[in-house]
């Protein structure tokens, strides 16, 4: 009975360690797409936000395979699957900025998109450090601060698009626009689904506490 015990305490250990190291990988992505922005001439980096991407896929599978094997798991099952997409998906999107600039060759950072990605760190780090909280929840309310934090976080990308939309469209160049429009939404995209993230926590400390 013991060992059995034991094997179920390893496994929910197990599920919220992937957990967090995906949302690690996040913080790693976001601090990635801060350096394109900063040097646009350095071809390697939009290869390692790919890569990172590709590794935080496999970390997403190894969630899912996990969830599907343990037959108690430390949070609902539903609500690790929908952290664990969200995260997915904050990824996917920053991929998809790095994949944009490389594709519409752009070679000077777009106003504003420097800003937007310093904003997706501070982002990413607010999810991890909700993530990492998330085995032993001792504190509540921090935990709701920094989900609202996220939010905040995703209020100034909003005003940072609001104002790069703007300037954009005072171009007469309808290509640049079309382009650099579709990079800023993928960041303000990105940005959204960090909420989406802190939105599915504070519905597990509001759960659970």
């Amino acid at each position: 009975m013991g060992q059995w015990l034991s094997w179920l305490k390893s496994n929910e250990k197990e599920l919220l360690t992937i957990l967090d190291n995906l949302a690690k990988k996040a913080v790693e992505t976001s601090e990635a797409i801060v350096v394109l922005f900063s040097d646009l001439s350095n071809a390697n980096q939009t290869e390692k936000i790919h890569r990172l991407e590709t590794e935080a896929d496999e970390l997403t599978r190894d969630i899912f395979a996990e969830l599907n094997k343990t037959f108690i798991t430390p949070l609902d099952r539903e609500d690790m699957q929908r952290i664990a997409s969200k995260i997915d998906d904050v990824i996917d999107f920053m991929d998809g900025i790095a994949a944009r600039v490389y594709s519409y060759k752009i070679t000077t950072a777009p106003p504003y998109c420097e800003e937007m990605a310093k904003e997706l760190v501070k982002a990413t780090k607010e999810v991890q450090y909700m993530i990492s909280k998330l085995q032993r929840i001792k504190n509540p309310q921090d935990m709701i601060e920094h989900c609202r934090n996220t939010g905040d976080i995703e209020h100034v990308v909003d005003n940072l698009y609001r104002e790069a939309i703007k300037e954009l469209f005072e171009s007469d160049d309808a290509i640049k626009i079309i382009k650099l429009k579709d990079i800023y939404e993928t960041m303000e995209t990105a940005s959204d689904r960090c909420v989406d993230v802190a939105d599915v926590i504070e519905d597990i400390v509001l759960k659970y506490t």
